[in-house]
């Protein structure tokens, strides 16, 4: 593994670790939470904050298991498991949904039992009061931090955690306006009100394992990320086709599969070049990505974009120069099967310079994204900036027409050319 890789595995392990330690947090703060409840429920023959305290432990079990399941998540890759074990996350998310849904119906049970509960409060239950107070404020700043966390690390589980610590400030809120609704007599709107509350639980609860199942079955949740994507590697010089992009989510990571197009004649050096071009591309441009693989196939190409250095302007009637820098101009083809249009006509305006005037118009023509140039001589800077463009060279006689090199490169009666036909001392007097 080299340094990029190890050091990408260490960001990686440092924000599961950071998962754990809110989610153990949390843990541990709703436990004396549940405990605090059930004392004062007791203690004070408070029923609500009782099935308060037991919805506290649905949590408390809830939040628990996202932080074993991040714990499992950051253990090192093994011969067994050589993705790692990101999806013990989403298996966790999996058992949540479904100790939310359970939480659900019991809370929803209880509250259909509040509409017909009885008024037994004589005096203002203030310590009941002070409870629920202290666990809506509680709850608030929980599920602020594990919002916060769980988007920047991309934790499904804690985000579902989030998700339930914002319902249970509204949980403490309706038991606190039930404490003091039973004080004044009318208890059978906490019930109401518990019972929706319920709904939004059991909902929470069906979303958490539906998504959870899609992620551990591979589907495709992102098809906007996928276009964008394909759109931008599209859009790096050498690629000549994207396709077949697959996304995969494991646990709060994702990992990618793209096939790329790009010239049969590129050697593999400069193919492996590109692929690392656009892995590096993908994991910059996009968070959260555990691994890209690039397969790289050679381009059927239907449309080939190619240069010619002509003597003038007369369409496909054009004469072939025969220098690439000391051309007066250049014709920019389309080239397909059954078919050869004229793109655009480029001037050279370099003419008057000493030096380097073929780089200067590589610069300016490189933006048609070439894939082709037919030349009868090319000098040495001018060979290399195409060749690293991953554009394909071809010799072809002086005074040639456009139409006849067409024909030609159709045939495939061209020559190409493997190396600078002339070197840069030689250039220098010339142009390149």
């Amino acid at each position: 593994m080299n340094t990029k890789d190890k050091n990408h595995e260490q960001d990686r392990l440092g924000e599961l670790k950071r998962g754990q330690r809110i989610a153990f947090t949390a843990t541990y703060v709703t436990l004396m939470l549940a405990v605090m409840k059930v004392l004062v429920g007791h203690f004070f023959d408070s029923e609500v904050l009782m099935a308060d305290a037991f919805h506290s432990g649905a949590d408390l079990l809830a939040i628990f298991a996202s932080g074993f399941g991040l714990w499992l998540a950051s253990r090192q890759k093994t011969a067994r498991f050589p993705y790692g074990l990101y999806k013990a996350e989403t298996l966790v998310s999996l058992f949540i949904g479904a100790g939310l849904l359970w939480a659900g119906f019991e809370l929803l049970r209880d509250g259909y039992h509040e509409l017909f509960s009885e008024v037994r409060v004589t005096s203002f239950p203030v310590v009941p009061v002070v409870a629920s107070v202290v666990s809506l404020v509680v709850s608030y700043f929980i599920a602020r931090k594990e919002k916060k966390v769980g988007r920047a690390i991309n934790s499904q589980s804690l985000m579902i955690n989030a998700s339930e610590s914002f319902l249970d400030i509204f949980v403490s809120g309706v038991v606190l306006a039930g404490i003091l609704l039973d004080y004044a007599g009318l208890p059978y709107i906490e019930g109401i009100i518990i019972m929706v509350i319920s709904l939004l639980i059991f909902r929470l609860g069906l979303k958490s394992m539906w998504t959870s199942f899609f992620v551990l079955m591979d589907a495709n949740l992102d098809p906007k990320l996928q276009l964008e994507i394909e759109e931008k590697v599209n859009e790096i010089y050498g690629v000549k086709g994207v396709g077949d992009i697959r996304i995969r989510q494991s646990g709060p990571f994702k990992m990618i599969e793209c096939k790329i197009e790009t010239s049969a004649t590129l050697p593999l050096y400069r193919a492996h070049e590109l692929a690392d071009q656009v892995e590096e591309f993908i994991v910059g441009n996009y968070g959260h990505i555990e691994s890209v693989f690039i397969h790289i196939e050679p381009a059927r190409e239907e449309v080939v974009s190619a240069i010619v250095p002509v003597k003038d302007v007369n369409g496909l009637d054009s004469r072939v120069h025969g220098h690439f820098g000391r051309a007066p101009c250049f014709v920019i083809l389309k080239i397909d099967a059954g078919d050869v249009k004229i793109e655009d006509f480029f001037s050279n305006s370099y003419l008057a310079e000493k030096r380097h005037i073929g780089i200067k118009v590589i610069k300016a023509v490189i933006k048609y994204k070439l894939d082709v140039l037919f030349t009868s001589q090319i000098g040495e800077l001018s060979f290399y900036m195409l060749k690293n463009s991953f554009v394909d060279i071809y010799r072809i006689e002086e005074g040639k027409t456009v139409r006849e090199v067409v024909e030609q490169y159709r045939r495939k009666d061209l020559e190409p050319i493997l190396k600078p036909t002339h070197s840069l001392e030689e250039s220098q007097g010339t142009a390149q």
